[in-house]
């Protein structure tokens, strides 16, 4: 179901689709719908290339979508105290999303990070965080913020920084056709969105 939330980059409402936790993909609908496209093209579904392709297709979708029944608190609730207040940056975690206006692929780097308040969370965690959100119809924008609220809901940390850096097919395969070009988004909560210092050592890290 859609619900509103408020866009922490752009400010307005826009509609955000809640994770489906403990629902099962239906993978006989993503047959009959693969079925039905490859009419649609012209395609003879009872060809030999052709026959297991909607199976194979679901089976993927089951794997390539796992983030729509997946919960990012699940990853982030094992946390261990320190003393140490520093940054915590983990950078260059490579993940595919598939862009939820064509569903085609987007693909590239995830840099993350945050000021703990007592509390740290292992490293592993924080790339699993990211798969969490990238493994479900999306939009870059939308998944940026959805990393630094996850963080900063779950880890309780004085501040959290994403950024991420992605090639959109279909930007490359389709429509203007750039092959190469990046978008590139980052989101800020807490401490990182009143000290500009704190955002300039993080990219400073990132570039590093």
């Amino acid at each position: 179901c859609l619900h509103l939330v408020r866009c922490p980059i752009w400010g307005s409402c826009v509609t955000h689709t809640r994770s489906r936790i403990g629902k099962k993909m239906d993978k006989d609908k993503i047959k009959q719908g693969v079925k039905l496209i490859l009419e649609g093209v012209g395609e003879d579904v009872s060809r030999e290339g052709l026959l297991e392709t909607p199976d194979r297709i679901a089976r993927m979708y089951e794997e390539i979508f796992a983030g729509l029944t997946a919960d990012a608190g699940e990853h982030l609730a094992k946390r261990f105290h320190v003393d140490n207040n520093e940054m915590v940056i983990e950078k260059d975690i490579t993940f595919y999303s598939m862009c939820e206006h064509h569903l085609l692929p987007f693909y590239g780097k995830a840099h993350v990070a945050y000021i703990p308040d007592g509390e740290v969370v292992g490293i592993s965690k924080l790339a699993r965080t990211v798969e969490v959100y990238a493994r479900r119809p999306q939009i870059q924008e939308r998944m940026t913020g959805q990393i630094a609220d996850a963080m900063m809901e779950h880890l309780k940390p004085k501040g959290a920084i994403v950024m991420i850096e992605a090639e959109h097919m279909c930007m490359t395969m389709r429509g203007i056709k750039k092959p190469g070009s990046k978008t590139v988004t980052f989101a800020t909560r807490g401490i990182f969105t009143e000290q500009d210092a704190l955002c300039n050592r993080f990219f400073d890290l990132v570039k590093n």
